[in-house]
Parts: structure tokens; C-alpha cells; sequence
């Protein structure tokens, strides 16, 4: 499956690194693409083992908004 996730608040290298480092974490993920200058996050991953709830928690852990 893949996601297209809208995050609220990046803006530099280290927001990148943090939404890409806690969604990669997650069981079932399998690739994280940040887009900066959009604030969209694709991600590709196996519903079977985790879901879009986990992973708008896993963002929003690092202090970012996901855009519902």
C-alpha cells in the first residue's frame, strides 16, 4: 500500500530526518520518500502490519501535524 501524508511544520534537514527516522521504526514500513518544500510524506507500507493511525501518532510524537 502507499500513503501520501500532508506534515504541517517541517523546515529544515532535522524535521526531515525525524518524520523519515520515526516512520521507518514502524513494523510494515518499507519506504519513506519527505517532500520539504510540500510538506508531503509518501509512504509505502504493508497494512497487515501497521496502519495509518500509528503512523500519524509517530509524527505527531516527533511535534509535527499531519494534515487529516
Amino acid at each position: 500500500m502507499q500513503i501520501t501524508l500532508d506534515v504541517k511544520g517541517m523546515t529544515c534537514g532535522h524535521c526531515k530526518s525525524s518524520v523519515k527516522g520515526a516512520l521507518e521504526e514502524l513494523d510494515g514500513v518499507t519506504s519513506v520518500e519527505v517532500d520539504l518544500g510540500s510538506g508531503k510524506v509518501d509512504v509505502t507500507y504493508d497494512d497487515a502490519l501497521v496502519n495509518v493511525k500509528d503512523m500519524h501518532e509517530a509524527i505527531e510524537d516527533q511535534g509535527y501535524n499531519v494534515v487529516a
